[in-house]
């Protein structure tokens, strides 16, 4: 279905509650452009591990995100069928930052606060230029920071167990050696620091609907969401 609109969606959660997934379904439903905001920490995490920056090293993360943006080193665009492709200094990195490692080096990044503001600008400016066809914005503090000003804003999450199996599954099936116990433990663990982190911590925004998908499958997540931003963008449209 494809529908012109200035409609910004905010879709939140905590790791492996499938925002990724079902964010791209939705903005697909809807004709709308896609923006992983955890691609771009990731892809910041995973430059500065290349570039041997500490991670934890607030100062020097701040200045090389900074640099990194100001360079042009880092670059989101729309694809067709409402992707989003990250670059790296002209590489497309779209595997390379899905790894665990990565995955935890983006927690610890996307706590540092000079590293948020770096790449907020570029987030709200990709989101203008694509507002057009409407926004999906997937992260974790999308509804509370980013666009707190959303038209429609979803907060997806699962039980812990069912969480770290989708994750597992996701790992193995793209052939990496893990464990559903360690994955699990990955999973306790990004939960603690994206909620305990100091700068815009993981959090349901007031207005913002929840979605719970511990008893669904993809399939009925996917359009239960559908259905939530249909309605909501009907009543706003009403108004």
């Amino acid at each position: 279905m494809q529908r012109q609109t200035t409609a910004v969606v905010a879709m939140d959660g905590p790791a492996g509650a499938g925002k990724s997934t079902v964010a791209r379904r939705v903005a697909q439903a809807f004709g709308f452009t896609l923006l992983d905001t955890g691609a771009l920490y990731r892809t910041v995490a995973l430059a500065a591990r290349r570039a041997g920056v500490t991670l934890s090293d607030g100062e020097a993360m701040t200045r090389f995100a900074e640099q990194l943006v100001a360079r042009n080193g880092l670059e989101i665009e729309p694809t067709e069928a409402s992707g989003m492709r990250v670059r790296l200094d002209g590489e497309e990195v779209g595997q390379a930052i899905r790894t665990p490692e990565i995955s935890m080096g983006a927690s610890q990044v996307s706590a540092i606060p000079g590293v948020r503001s770096a790449l907020l600008a570029l987030q709200r400016d990709f989101v203008r230029l694509g507002r057009a066809r409407g926004v999906v914005c997937e992260g974790r503090d999308i509804g509370t920071v980013v666009f707190p000003n959303a038209d429609v804003k979803l907060f997806l999450t699962a039980s812990v167990d069912v969480r770290a199996e989708r994750r597992y599954r996701e790992l193995a099936d793209e052939g990496a050696s893990v464990s559903l116990e360690a994955t699990r433990q990955e999973v306790i663990q990004r939960d603690a620091q994206d909620e305990g982190r100091a700068i815009a911590p993981l959090r349901r925004a007031d207005d913002a609907i929840l979605v719970d998908s511990t008893g669904l499958d993809l399939e009925g997540v996917v359009d239960k969401a559908v259905d939530l931003v249909r309605a909501r963008l009907a009543a706003e449209a009403a108004r």
